[in-house]
């Protein structure tokens, strides 16, 4: 039984300690549960356009309520999970660990892409409506595979942001030559960190990514 508890979990390799705690800090900095909002953020800078009827308190007002579902909800809820029993570490080293905290995140993350596709006024940005509904999607696909394999959330959320990138390089007429460079090499510095360790194999790494940008893309396709 044992023995099959080590097979589940990745074993850390022998890293230099320094390279293992700047792995530690990536891994805590590019967290999952930050995506949405972060995203959002970068959204408006890349594309100021698509936000040109979004005035600076709107924007403000929208960063709140998404910065509520998608962080303060979920992370509130996982912290109540380990003093109830339903978990035996905030990090979750193994795929079944995660299965509840999952299921509370998928309501968050559709109550927040259900309000901004349902809002009036037609002022909510496409690009905005692609990435929340992309990380919807994307938090039932990895609820799916994690029956499976301990997937990568953190190369998820990467996919997700070089997904986004992809679809403003389709609609926008503003050059994301540089925003795509700068995205590859942040899921790849993610990547690395979640092997360095010892969280992920490296299928379950890739998967992630595959995953992240596969959902976006496939937002823009059924929102535009």
């Amino acid at each position: 039984m044992e023995q099959n508890k080590a097979a589940q979990t990745p074993v850390a390799q022998n890293h230099p300690a320094a390279l293992v705690w700047i792995a530690e800090i990536i891994s805590v900095i590019f967290h999952p549960v930050f995506m949405p909002l972060g995203m959002t953020f970068v959204l408006r800078k890349l594309t100021p356009v698509s936000f040109s009827g979004v005035t600076d308190e709107k924007f403000g007002y929208w960063l709140l309520s998404i910065g509520i579902t998608t962080i303060f909800f979920p992370l509130f809820s996982i912290a109540l999970l380990k003093p109830l029993g339903f978990i035996q570490s905030y990090k979750m080293p193994q795929a079944q660990n995660r299965i509840i905290p999952l299921m509370m995140s998928m309501i968050f993350y559709f109550w927040i892409s259900h309000v901004f596709n349902s809002m009036s006024g037609g002022n909510v940005p496409l690009v905005l409506k692609v990435l929340l509904l992309g990380n919807f999607w994307g938090i039932i696909l990895i609820f799916m595979v994690n029956i499976f394999t301990k997937i990568s959330m953190h190369t998820a959320a990467a996919g997700g942001i070089i997904g986004n990138i992809l679809v403003l390089m389709i609609i926008s007429p503003v050059a994301m030559e540089v925003p795509l460079f700068v995205a590859l090499l942040l899921a790849g510095a993610i990547g690395t960190a979640r092997m360095v360790t010892g969280a992920h194999q490296r299928g379950d790494v890739w998967l992630g990514y595959i995953i992240g940008i596969l959902v976006q893309l496939g937002a823009w396709v059924y929102l535009h």
